[in-house]
């Protein structure tokens, strides 16, 4: 498979060969479906938290004798059973996040950037950067290449500038090569990535 590599005006300058053994064959979904799942579950907060007998307020005292009165056993108010009690395995704070085989996530983030390359959303430009930090700028070269909307930008070693001239636009990202998953990939209309970013990329997937 072969790209077309352009400047950041939009005029070609050259094109790059794309391995068929990395790029070419059927688009795994099912391993985008498990990274994208694992990425939302990473992210989850999991604050959730309800108080248990241990937490709520109210004294420890037994409220009346075990046996005699008639009236059914109870060891403290702050029992489940009773208003104003404590919750019984209710949501405490925990983490969502579980362990996926590397060979899956590198999986996922080839068929991501498969299916993208299929659907023609992907750009290669020969740099990524603005010569001001100047939001203004930024825009103006991603109208350029023809990108509007959600966008992500992905470079070897992005630089501060272009990171801090684009963090205001609404639906962009800017992340280096060694970041990137099927996620963000697949929550995202276009991908614009530098020369050094794909051959990197190229690389990485091929082991």
């Amino acid at each position: 498979m072969q790209i077309d590599i352009v400047n950041q005006q939009n005029e070609k300058v050259g094109s790059l060969d794309l391995r068929d053994e990395v790029f070419g064959g059927r688009v795994k979904t099912d391993l985008i479906h498990e990274s994208v799942v694992h990425a939302n579950a990473a992210a989850r907060r999991g604050t959730h938290a309800t108080k248990t007998r241990a937490d709520v307020s109210g004294s420890g005292k037994k409220p009346w004798r075990q046996k005699g009165t008639g009236r059914a056993r109870v060891g403290e108010i702050r029992n489940p059973l009773w208003r104003k009690g404590g919750t019984t395995f209710g949501p405490q704070p925990r983490s969502y996040d579980y362990s996926l085989p590397k060979k899956v996530e590198l999986g996922a983030l080839r068929a991501a950037l498969m299916q993208k390359l299929k659907d023609g959303q992907v750009t290669i430009v020969e740099a990524l950067s603005v010569s001001d930090i100047k939001t203004k700028a930024a825009a103006e070269m991603l109208k350029r290449l023809g990108i509007a909307g959600k966008a992500l930008l992905v470079d070897v070693q992005p630089e501060d500038k272009l990171a801090l001239s684009v963090r205001n636009i609404e639906g962009v990202r800017l992340l280096p090569s060694n970041r990137v998953s099927a996620r963000d990939v697949m929550n995202t209309r276009r991908v614009v990535l530098t020369r050094a970013a794909i051959e990197k990329l190229q690389e990485a997937l091929s082991s």
